[in-house]
């Protein structure tokens, strides 16, 4: 995954990984993406949303960096008092010296509340939902990411790889510049290393549509 510079010197071209689906195969793929362009940049700041814990023991066995941030669902995400993080996963990820964040979502907390009891969509939920149009992976890593800047796992001075996900698994990647949530605007998408198409089908349909219309005229 390394860089290429191209005879511009004001350009550099950087490979970027599409899956045409999403699930938990593609996790240990997008892990050894972001392992590999951590260890290219030495990059020591990496963050991993995982719920039940697989995408986070994996991620202690591939990655080699002082600080990483495995970010689970808060708990009572599912249903009150319920933590989605298994012990055993747990206990892995610890021992291997990988700190865990259980915390309030960045752009789904008190607002979501709202919605549920008012049928309204506030602020954070409609920031989440315009970064969707980029992938619910891409959503989840720029959010995990403002989780770990606020409590002060990751330095906003320092580059991030983040890890996200569509449902389950892993499916992308970005490299980006931290920041907190209130200063949510700083942050900055640097690359986009592993990515989910996830309307690849619609795509396909699209191109069909059009290849149809163009065999009428």
């Amino acid at each position: 995954m390394s860089a290429e510079k191209s005879k511009n010197a004001s350009e550099l071209s950087i490979p970027c990984v599409y899956f045409t689906d999403t699930g938990g195969k593609n996790t240990k793929r997008t892990l050894e993406i972001a392992a590999n362009r951590a260890e290219e940049l030495g990059i020591q700041n990496v963050v991993v949303a995982s719920s039940s814990g697989r995408t986070g023991v994996l991620a202690v066995e591939l990655f080699r960096v002082k600080n990483l941030v495995i970010v689970t669902h808060s708990t009572g995400f599912m249903e009150p008092d319920y933590q989605e993080l298994q012990q055993e996963s747990r206990t892995i990820i610890e021992r291997s010296g990988a700190r865990i964040l259980t915390c309030q979502h960045a752009l789904g907390g008190v607002g979501r509340a709202v919605r549920k009891k008012m049928g309204t969509y506030e602020l954070e939920e409609i920031m989440a939902y315009t970064l969707r149009i980029f992938g619910e992976g891409t959503k989840v890593a720029i959010e995990i990411t403002l989780m770990a800047a606020d409590a002060g796992f990751i330095s906003t001075n320092e580059p991030c790889v983040a890890v996200g996900g569509t449902a389950r698994g892993a499916d992308t990647v970005i490299l980006l510049r931290p920041a907190n949530a209130q200063t949510f605007f700083d942050l900055r998408v640097m690359e986009i290393l592993d990515f989910i198409l996830f309307i690849y089908n619609e795509f396909q349909l699209f191109r069909a549509r059009f290849r149809f219309q163009d065999l009428r005229k």
